[in-house]
């Protein structure tokens, strides 16, 4: 098998998109391997015994590792511009396995007011039945982040912008608050996508997607992804290998499919959401422009 160079530094997006994460099996397929299995099969029992241990690198049980997967993980670390990603069944199971991986009970997380829903309902009511509880904050007040932090305190998590009412966070500002009092923080960058922006590189300790959103971009399938530093991504994955909340393999393709476009499709909707907030801001009868009419976000 062959895989794609990625340690050049030369390489764009779109080249990213289109090539980090490829491997091709002896049949030399152009478009990735759809693996539809279950699981592997081993050249001996021993082999077998290494592989579920760990000891040795290799595909054991679909639930935690298949080789379409792997590709959709690699290439969308690529484009964020991380070590490592574990992708998963949704976006909501990614901000669960956040939490749960890195959480206990007792723990506390700040958070920002303007989440996602679902999300919001997450951190409200399911994971307060763990004995981990929230306080909500201004997005885009960095003080009431501050103010906010406990001794517990061990998570940061905002969505900027935020869906749907596309406040914006000034992520640098909070990590930095974050990090002084050792707090990890996550940032939910399913609307900007690392087209438009990259929360490790101001700061952030992990990023999570909604793959469903505009990395699909096509409202075919669910997927979810948590991007970030081997060390804590690994925690992640400890936690889907167990509970599970895995994405498909034939999601993971579609995903892939997804991001061949992605910079070609961020970029023309980002255009015409300018232009059609333009036009509207200018119009006779318009009084006033909302923010979110400035986005194309979908579900």
């Amino acid at each position: 098998m062959s895989k794609f160079d990625l340690t050049r530094a030369d390489y764009c997006p779109e080249t990213l998109a289109v090539r980090a994460g490829q491997e091709r099996s002896q049949f030399g397929e152009h478009s990735e391997a759809l693996y539809l299995t279950s699981s592997f099969v081993f050249k001996s029992a021993a082999q077998a015994a290494k592989r579920f241990s760990g000891e040795e690198e290799g595909n054991v049980y679909a639930r935690f590792s298949n080789p379409t997967v792997t590709m959709f993980e690699e290439r969308l670390a690529a484009l964020e511009g991380a070590e490592d990603c574990v992708a998963t069944a949704s976006g909501m199971s990614a901000i669960m396995a956040v939490v749960l991986a890195h959480l206990k009970n007792g723990d506390h997380i700040v958070a920002s007011n303007g989440l996602f829903g679902a999300t919001v309902q997450l951190f409200s009511n399911i994971l307060a039945r763990t004995g981990i509880s929230t306080t909500f904050v201004p997005q885009t007040d960095p003080a009431a982040w501050a103010a906010a932090i406990r001794p517990e305190t061990k998570l940061f998590f905002l969505e900027t912008p935020s869906n749907p009412l596309t406040e914006i966070a000034d992520i640098s500002a909070l990590t930095v608050i974050a990090h002084a009092k050792g707090i990890l923080v996550a940032v939910d960058n399913c609307f900007c996508t690392p087209i438009l922006q990259r929360p490790l590189e101001l700061g952030a300790d992990l990023v999570v997607h909604s793959a469903t959103k505009f990395l699909d971009g096509q409202g075919r399938v669910l997927g979810g992804a948590v991007c970030g530093p081997k060390k804590l991504t690994e925690e992640v994955f400890k936690y889907l290998r167990t509970a599970g909340p895995t994405l498909s393999a034939f999601n993971a393709w579609v995903l892939l499919k997804g991001l061949e476009t992605l910079k070609l499709r961020v970029e023309a909707q980002s255009a015409n959401a300018a232009q059609l907030a333009a036009w509207l801001e200018a119009h006779p009868k318009v009084a006033r422009l909302l923010s979110w009419l400035a986005v194309t976000p979908t579900i």
